[in-house]
């Protein structure tokens, strides 16, 4: 979005691989103006004014976290998680869709390329059924197992992609 002044990126991450993400898209989109970067448990509410949200999440039974999900993941991980109480799904359901930006969404998957579901593609159905516009199809970032770390040149990737969205 050329001119675009104010962008949110706010993500939920269990293991640290979409936080990651997240902020690799951000150093991206910087090129195109202000950003912010918010674990989806502290993005309360959007600002007035904002022009693009990026919101990512880790892939979970096909699609976005539930409770049940993320509790889990934690008694799978080998280290604490970090968006234990609230997901991207929880965050959606709260927004007011009369004051939505425009919108992009990420995910994170694990490397099978084959397996079904993204947490990218639900949430952008969410937010497109509450009137918001789409602003890029949504993306997949790969990750080795369930904890990662990320396949090597995602980080890149995400960079890129945030670049690409700076400037659409």
């Amino acid at each position: 979005m050329i001119g675009m002044t104010h962008t949110w990126v706010v993500y939920e991450s269990m293991f640290g691989n979409t936080r990651e993400v997240a902020e690799a898209v951000a150093a991206g989109l910087r090129e195109g103006g202000e950003v912010e970067v918010h674990e989806v448990s502290d993005a309360t509410r959007l600002p007035p004014g904002l022009d693009l949200v990026v919101v990512g999440g880790p892939t979970h039974a096909f699609g976005l976290s539930r409770a049940s999900t993320r509790e889990d993941a934690g008694t799978k991980a080998h280290r604490a998680v970090e968006s234990a109480s609230m997901g991207v799904r929880e965050w959606l359901a709260g927004l007011d869709g009369s004051t939505l930006p425009a919108y992009a969404t990420f995910d994170t998957r694990v490397n099978h390329p084959r397996l079904p579901g993204s947490a990218a593609k639900k949430a952008a159905k969410r937010l497109r059924r509450m009137g918001a516009t789409q602003a890029a199809d949504p993306e997949s970032f790969w990750v080795e197992g369930t904890e990662g770390p990320l396949v090597d040149g995602e980080l890149d990737r995400a960079r890129g992609w945030g670049r690409s969205l700076a400037h659409v």
